[in-house]
């Protein structure tokens, strides 16, 4: 199950129980949308309550760090499981990985992140 928010362009996905193929796909429609009518200029995805995720999941949060990149977009990953983290590092995506609560997460995408 997935709850999309936007909060001044910063679209806030928070997953909960198991990311499956079909979720996955009305996910990336949604956003990828949101992106390409120029309207998003971070993600942050909340893996907090996330049980489960397989390679679906890792596409589509790739496949939307993709979208961004023209945008000069930010993708957050926020507190996911000790076992979905090693998954993540081993693809490359551990940089994007915070510890911490969605405000917080807001708070550095408008402020230390884009600090030039």
């Amino acid at each position: 199950m997935a709850e999309i928010n936007t909060i001044d362009g910063i679209v806030v996905v928070t997953l909960s129980g198991e990311l499956d193929n079909h979720e996955a796909n009305r996910i990336r429609s949604t956003i990828s949308s949101s992106i390409y009518a120029g309207q998003v200029r971070a993600i942050i995805w909340n893996l907090e309550r996330l049980a489960f995720m397989d390679s679906a999941g890792i596409g589509l949060i790739l496949g939307r760090m993709r979208d961004l990149v023209p945008y000069n977009g930010e993708t957050v990953i926020l507190n996911p499981s000790a076992t979905m983290e090693k998954i993540f590092n081993f693809s490359g995506l551990g940089s994007m990985i915070r510890h911490c609560t969605v405000e917080t997460a807001l708070g550095e995408i408008g402020g230390v992140l884009h600090e030039k």
